[in-house]
């Protein structure tokens, strides 16, 4: 989920930028130092969005440059458990699809795709079922439920998010809309029936 948010912070102003300080230099100081990274309290910062206060710098012994706090508004990508997500498969490998939600990547076990077995097409780049014939590859759009969330602040590319699309409502967009589809006629062939 987006959240915009108030954070405080310090940033380190190089000598040669002490001559003036403004909110738009402490901006861009805090993007290069923030924007990309991990949190556990509020998840990826995706933007500095606006720098409201700065605070009176302070000196360090045997450091070159000033030190000062800001508060400012940020833009965060924080998945919250049981979210609902909608999301581009990026990638698919032999056990399952990672899916790009937002600034970062879940991974859509094979087992919590479909409850038919998904075997791994590498030459297609895709996990299809013998039974349906379903396949779910790169590039298609997918909706799964977050069932696991384990946030690495050091390295944010170490994070793990886990996916399931298993539920009624969930999955491929295109099985969606056949499913819907199939349901709207046997509805249909119902309601006849009855005439």
């Amino acid at each position: 989920m987006y959240k915009r948010v108030k954070l405080r912070d310090t940033v380190e102003v190089p000598p040669e930028d002490l001559a003036d300080v403004t909110p738009g230099l402490v901006k861009r100081l805090l993007q290069d130092k923030l924007e990309g990274r991990m949190d556990e309290d509020v998840g990826s910062v995706v933007s500095v969005v606006e720098v409201n206060d700065i605070g009176e710098g302070a000196v360090v012994p045997n450091k070159p440059g000033v030190y000062y706090e800001a508060e400012f508004d940020a833009l965060t990508f924080d998945p919250d458990m049981q979210e609902l997500v909608d999301g581009e498969v990026v990638e698919t490998v032999d056990f399952g699809a990672f899916v790009g939600i937002g600034p970062v990547d879940g991974l859509l076990h094979v087992s919590q795709i479909s409850d038919e077995y998904l075997a791994y097409d590498g030459e297609n780049n895709q996990l299809g079922s013998r039974e349906s014939n379903r396949t779910v590859g790169t590039g298609d759009s997918v909706r799964a439920r977050i069932v696991t969330k384990s946030i690495d602040e050091r390295n944010p590319r170490d994070s793990k998010i886990g996916l399931t699309a298993k539920q009624v409502g969930l999955g491929k967009h295109g099985w969606l809309d056949e499913d819907h589809q199939k349901r709207e006629r046997a509805e249909a062939g119902a309601e006849a029936g009855e005439d």
